[in-house]
């Protein structure tokens, strides 16, 4: 019972680390990538689509993107939701395909991707540590019911925050990685 509160805590706290991951992905560096337009949704035949699922999308050089639709009749549409994404680019449109170029970062707007990474770094660590004080909790439950000893609910209680240490120091490599990226010029 207490490795099943010790294994969930674990699973819990990758899955925290894999979406801290795809959210930094999101936090642009000075380099062009792909996942930088995950967020942008196409009108495509009355339908919300991902951008990657209406057209090519590439880098063709560091700071370009180019995309082409499948379709050439949604050229306007995926203009149009680029221009209301808040990516801060502007779309050309020569007939065929869709050029980004990716505008080179100010020292504030580092400064500001920063704080954003510390923020959502921020967020990272608080749900890990919702997730031990759940897990926790569970071996206190079991405590209580009598199910386990007061010596093996100390130690579950030991391994957890271990666990809890070792996914944090994670975050905060994490973290120090895609600021150093985007601090780097």
């Amino acid at each position: 019972m207490i490795e099943q509160a010790k294994s969930g805590a674990k699973a819990k706290m990758e899955k925290v680390v894999n979406s801290l991951i795809e959210e930094l992905k999101k936090v642009r560096t000075g380099k062009a990538q792909v996942s930088m337009l995950d967020s942008i949704r196409v009108n495509y035949y009355g339908q919300q689509s991902p951008l990657s699922q209406v057209a090519s999308v590439s880098t063709p050089d560091a700071k370009t993107f180019l995309i082409a639709p499948w379709e050439t009749s949604i050229l306007k549409e995926i203009e149009m939701s680029i221009v209301k994404s808040d990516i801060g680019m502007a779309p050309i449109n020569d007939g065929k395909v869709i050029r980004l170029k990716v505008p080179d970062l100010t020292e504030e707007r580092r400064k500001d991707l920063a704080k954003q990474v510390k923020k959502i770094t921020e967020d990272s660590r608080v749900a890990v540590r919702l997730v031990r004080r759940d897990a926790n909790e569970e071996v206190k439950k079991l405590f209580k019911d009598k199910a386990i000893s007061e010596d093996e609910s100390k130690k579950a209680e030991t391994d957890i925050q271990k666990l809890t240490d070792d996914f944090i120091k994670k975050v905060d490599q994490i973290a120090d990685e895609k600021e150093k990226s985007i601090l780097t010029i």
